[in-house]
């Protein structure tokens, strides 16, 4: 493991409940990043998404992508407390298959451009290998202030 939750935090802005990545397993400066997710029955959504049938929403599996994508752009800012990373779209966004509680989410996210302080991501997100949801981001860099 590169980074647990505490090593997370040092870098990402987000904090429980909204933190959706547990661990870094692999990273390659620039280039790539391969988070996990451990999705469990104590998570918020569940409560209500939906009961009786627990389904991770998607827009949480792009957001934990995102999250993942953060990660490593935010690791070579060195005024990175200063920052935060906003959406400015999210484009072919698919869905294959539901993801629930017990679930492990390998999050795969790579770099296809980056200029200063706009990014494009390509993320997927597998369970035992098998794709659950893939889409491409694009972010903007902004201040904190």
């Amino acid at each position: 493991m590169i980074l647990d939750t505490n090593g997370i935090q040092k870098i990402l802005p987000h904090r429980p409940p909204f933190l959706l990545v547990d661990a870094i397993v692999e990273m390659e400066r620039l280039k790539s990043i391969v988070g996990i997710k451990n999705v469990t029955i104590n998570e918020d959504f569940f409560r209500g998404h939906f009961p009786g049938k627990p389904i991770m929403p998607g827009v949480l599996i792009v957001e934990a992508m995102a999250q993942t994508g953060g990660l490593l752009l935010l690791q070579e800012v060195a005024d990175r407390e200063k920052k935060l990373l906003y959406f400015v779209a999210i484009d072919d966004a698919r869905f294959r298959r539901p993801v629930v509680p017990g679930d492990q989410l390998r999050i795969e996210v790579n770099v296809l451009t980056w200029r200063s302080t706009f990014c494009k991501l390509a993320g997927k997100a597998s369970v035992n290998g098998d794709l659950a949801a893939e889409a491409t981001l694009m972010c903007k860099m902004v201040d904190r202030e």
